[in-house]
């Protein structure tokens, strides 16, 4: 198993250093409410010499597929060949509150993606006629999508994001990778079982597929010292939108706190934030982060390890901390993968 570190956008370049230099595989620009992945992979694609660069993940809906093929071409060709493309739908409040595009059939909407992303980066003009997207567009004398750029392989890996059964499937089908976040070794090991199926459906192993998820991370001798740096981001995930749809929400309530959840978001409507805090289960968030001492961690690593994860994805922005904590959870967790003795 290998290692990859989340990045934030502030001091980005300085953590995607430190993260080479400690051997990490990968690291992962998030988007969302404060910043874009290509802008923070860019800079890191500049200050960095062999360390993987993945989106982690950029929104469907922010872009038709013909600038995402471009950009993700030029991030690879500014890297030397590191990039890989990490796409996910987001959820409908995103997709319809910040850009306007329906939200309906995302899975099928998907697949037209990534094949016109695929065909763009392959080379030649892309001609399309799909259920979601037509190109060139009907009516019109419209010039047929096609790059330029010039790129140090034929080919950039795609990673989704996926959360239920038939999205794993779909990412095991048409995919390189799959990304993940708040999950449990439990959950990994059903999440790749969905996966397998996906790649068997296509007359494929599970062989060079990564298995991605990125873990809430935070470091400490005292392991209820570190479950609580991370409550903040925990009352944040929990809290968006609506709670009988939010995903995390569902995965406590299945691991068995419907009523805790169900007091989070009644602090949490009041206006008492600490509160909500303090409702989350410590369980819940122990068994879907990594977090405690070093040796603990490393045994966490092992238990992803063995669910099949083949790279565990190191989030330093969940812990309550500055950029000299987040450095240090990017050396404490190196640690703790050398100890684990799961490296690869």
């Amino acid at each position: 198993m290998r290692l990859g570190a989340n990045l934030v956008y502030q001091g980005a370049g300085a953590l995607a250093r430190a993260a080479e230099g400690l051997d990490y595989d990968v690291v992962l620009a998030p988007e969302g409410y404060r910043s874009d992945a290509a802008s923070v992979l860019g800079l890191v694609a500049g200050q960095t010499e062999r360390i993987g660069l993945a989106s982690g993940v950029m929104q469907i809906p922010a872009r038709p597929p013909g600038l995402a093929a471009l950009t993700a071409a030029t991030l690879d060709s500014l890297s030397g060949g590191r990039f890989r493309l990490g796409l996910g739908v987001s959820n409908p409040g995103v997709s319809q509150g910040w850009y306007g595009v329906d939200f309906a059939r995302p899975l099928s909407r998907t697949r037209e993606y990534v094949e016109i992303v695929r065909k763009a980066v392959a080379g030649g003009p892309v001609d399309h006629r799909g259920e979601h997207f037509t190109l060139p567009g009907p009516g019109g004398e419209g010039a047929p999508l096609h790059l330029f750029t010039e790129l140090p392989r034929p080919r950039i890996p795609v990673y989704l994001a996926a959360v239920g059964p038939r999205s794993l499937r779909l990412a095991g089908e048409i995919a390189d990778g799959w990304i993940g976040v708040f999950t449990s070794p439990e959950a990994v090991a059903k999440s790749v079982g969905e996966i397998r199926a996906g790649r068997e459906l296509a007359g494929l192993g599970m062989a060079g597929f990564d298995v991605l998820p990125s873990l809430p991370t935070a470091v400490a001798d005292d392991l209820g010292g570190a479950l609580d740096q991370l409550r903040p981001h925990y009352v944040y995930m929990l809290g968006i939108g609506d709670p009988a749809q939010n995903f995390y929400c569902a995965m406590a309530r299945e691991m068995g706190h419907e009523k805790e959840i169900a007091l989070f978001h009644e602090r949490l409507a009041a206006g008492d934030r600490a509160g909500a805090g303090a409702a989350i289960p410590a369980d819940f968030i122990d068994r879907t982060s990594l977090a405690g001492p070093v040796p603990r961690i490393a045994d966490r690593m092992r238990a992803f390890a063995e669910a099949g994860v083949t790279t565990l994805g190191v989030m330093v922005s969940a812990a309550a901390t500055d950029h000299e904590g987040r450095l240090a959870i990017l050396r404490r967790a190196a640690e703790a993968l050398d100890l684990a003795g799961v490296a690869s």
